[in-house]
């Protein structure tokens, strides 16, 4: 028996016709996935994948130079972060260097190669979201960004909530 006021039987997406398939999430989540599928093909002649283009990225745009920072900034953990910054450093691709303030602290840097590589990838994935976009017109993509920042906010608990 469901009560009158019940969110779940209430809401346009009431559990009695839910789909999984057809539900919000997993349709965000597959159209994610779509475009790091699509990305991943574009950076692949430059001997990246997924999770090494977006630290490069994020180095060269200057929004972390620690891999603490990096982790957090794209939200790995610290072991796995560490494991594909040895394979970027590896690459040639990034360096790591003990810093003047405090030596205890390891901090990164993009190589030449490194800033060559970050400095193409804007293009590839500007190239992605034309193709996910296609039959968009300017005004619906504007809408489907303001959606999905009310999405995230609603999502995003008060500073005074854990």
């Amino acid at each position: 028996m469901s009560l009158p006021n019940d969110p779940l039987q209430s809401a346009p997406w009431c559990l009695t016709n839910f789909r999984p398939e057809e539900s919000i999430g997993y349709l965000i989540k597959s159209a994610y996935a779509s475009m790091q599928r699509a990305i991943d093909i574009e950076v692949a002649p430059m001997d990246l994948t997924a999770m090494q283009w977006t630290p490069l990225l994020r180095m060269a745009a200057g929004q972390a130079d620690t891999a603490a920072e990096l982790a957090r900034v794209v939200g790995m953990d610290t072991g796995a972060m560490t494991r594909m910054l040895d394979r970027l450093e590896h690459k040639g691709l990034i360096r790591r260097s003990r810093s003047a303030e405090d030596r205890r602290v390891i901090k990164l840097e993009l190589t030449e190669e490194g800033r060559h590589k970050a400095n193409q990838i804007p293009p590839l994935l500007l190239k992605v979201t034309e193709m996910h976009f296609a039959g968009f017109d300017e005004n619906e993509r504007e809408i489907m960004k303001g959606l999905l920042r009310r999405m995230l906010a609603n999502g995003t608990p008060p500073p005074d909530q854990p």
